[in-house]
């Protein structure tokens, strides 16, 4: 939701009007950013990254549009947590299936963003999703996941994702497939503490966070880039988005203590509840970094996949 405060403009995308902040990355470049500009903000790192990433112009749901879309400076939160696999499976689709720590024993993630600097203009996000085995890969669960984390790179099928802006929503529900809508979201990352929180629709409390953040450590740009594929339906035929993280400060706490999760009332918990989530594991903060989302690709996935 663009704030009352701040002067908008309307632009169209697939036939949907959005408001966006006027004067702001959207409005100015409209996906095709000024590099250099960029780089002359404060608050950005570098653009290094970006600039080995070159966008090409596809056509989406949401219109004509350059890919990847670029985040300058983001801060980002992680809670990986156990859950039965029986769980895990009543919320995937039949297609998908969940990747096991051990038998009968899945991972899922409750997730905290804040986009500062953005071609789509600062806002923020929440997520609870679900690991899965990734499309097309016949091996065992627990090589997949070794593999995954070994390389980085793991497959997400997500549940809800709410955000806090128009155009967020509209590119992420229509260009992507993902189950957004828009909803007030705080979310504030430093190297002292992490506090998150999601409004529900009557102004309460969805799902609240707070935590001390784990230690940071300071990675160059380019070094650590962690890569995630999340799988959607569009059109009644599976896709897959490419996320690409440029990690420029980190920590980790494993079996993490004093971490307050609080579940409230609305979507966010009811699906954090549903997944019957016994044991946090890890809590991952990224008090800085980057990203390139790719719009989704078709992919084939097969029939069956949780047999």
């Amino acid at each position: 939701m663009t704030s009352t405060s701040t002067p908008s403009v309307t632009v169209d995308l697939g036939g949907r009007s959005v408001e966006v902040p006027k004067g702001g990355l959207y409005d100015r470049y409209r996906m095709d950013p000024d590099l250099d500009e960029i780089a002359r903000d404060p608050s950005v790192s570098s653009v290094d990254f970006f600039r080995r990433l070159p966008k090409v112009r596809v056509d989406s749901p949401i219109g004509p549009t350059l890919t990847p879309n670029f985040y300058y400076r983001i801060s980002t939160t992680r809670l990986t947590m156990l859950a039965p696999t029986r769980a895990i499976r009543t919320r995937l689709p039949e297609d998908l299936a969940p990747l096991e720590l051990v038998r009968g024993v899945g991972l899922v993630s409750v997730m905290f963003f804040r986009y500062d600097v953005c071609d789509i203009d600062f806002y923020t996000e929440a997520a609870v999703g679900v690991g899965v085995r990734p499309a097309r890969h016949g091996a065992p669960g627990f090589v997949d996941l070794l593999s995954g984390l070994g390389n980085d790179h793991l497959h997400s099928y997500v549940l809800s994702l709410p955000v806090s802006s128009d155009i967020a929503q509209v590119r992420g529900h229509d260009g992507y497939g993902f189950p957004k809508w828009v909803t007030e979201i705080d979310v504030d990352i430093d190297t002292d503490r992490v506090s998150a929180r999601v409004a529900n629709a009557d102004g309460g409390t969805d799902v609240a966070l707070s935590a001390r953040t784990p230690r940071q450590s300071a990675h160059p740009t380019g070094a650590e880039v962690s890569s995630l594929t999340s799988y959607t339906e569009i059109g009644g035929a599976w896709h897959s988005t490419l996320s690409q993280t440029n990690v420029l400060s980190s920590g980790t706490a494993r079996l993490p203590r004093g971490v307050d999760l609080q579940l409230g009332t609305g979507q966010v918990s009811d699906d954090i509840r549903s997944l019957k989530p016994f044991r946090t594991i890890q809590f991952d903060v990224m008090t800085e970094g980057q990203n390139a989302l790719h719009m989704p690709v078709p992919i084939a996935v097969p029939n069956g996949a949780r047999a």
